[in-house]
């Protein structure tokens, strides 16, 4: 059975859709979710689920070795990025080398980068006049949204969409692909 980590920083509901789909799969489970505020409603989501939980802050994260030590006691085939906002540490990559993946809400390399997440893509998208966007599943590397691309799936937006419209697009398409995607990596790794 394969073992994924989730990393999530806001409200979870792609974590909680991951560990739905994985409640009763031969093929893996999400045994931790780990997330860098204290306040964030993944949290809640996970307690409801039954499933291990921790918060951790800066430090613990990228300055000293806390979150990579408790990784490798965990020894997750898989890390999973699902709306998780902090930049990934080169030694916890290193170790962990092409086994940390992220979702991103746009069609990568547009409208990536540092500060383009969330809201903040989707008003872009609309203010942009964009005919399509999507979603984009990738690697993660040692910087923001360049790593090599896994999986792509894309949405039409209107002229009279708006941001929230927007985004509501992007959360189906999160919703029916990035557990599949998952899904189908973790298979490919059991051949």
């Amino acid at each position: 059975m394969k073992r994924i980590v989730i990393f999530a920083s806001g409200s979870g509901s792609n974590a909680e859709n991951l560990i739905k789909f994985f409640q009763n799969s031969d093929t893996a489970s999400v045994i931790q979710v780990l997330t860098n505020n204290p306040h964030a409603k993944v949290l809640e989501r996970c307690k409801t689920l039954k499933v291990s939980a921790l918060s951790f802050n800066r430090i613990a994260f990228s300055k000293s070795n806390d979150v990579l030590n408790l990784l490798k006691a965990t020894q997750p085939d898989l890390i999973v990025l699902a709306g998780f906002l902090w930049k990934f540490p080169e030694f916890i990559l290193k170790e962990f080398e092409n086994k940390v993946i992220n979702i991103h809400p746009a069609l990568l390399p547009n409208y990536g980068g540092k500060g383009m997440y969330g809201m903040h893509v989707h008003n872009a998208i609309v203010e942009n006049k964009e005919a399509e966007t999507g979603i984009s599943i990738h690697y993660v590397n040692e910087n923001y949204d360049e790593g090599a691309l896994i999986f792509q799936a894309k949405c039409a937006v209107s002229a009279s969409d708006t941001a929230d419209d927007v985004a509501q697009k992007i959360h189906g398409l999160e919703m029916e692909h990035f557990p599949k995607v998952v899904d189908q990596l973790l298979k490919k790794e059991l051949k």
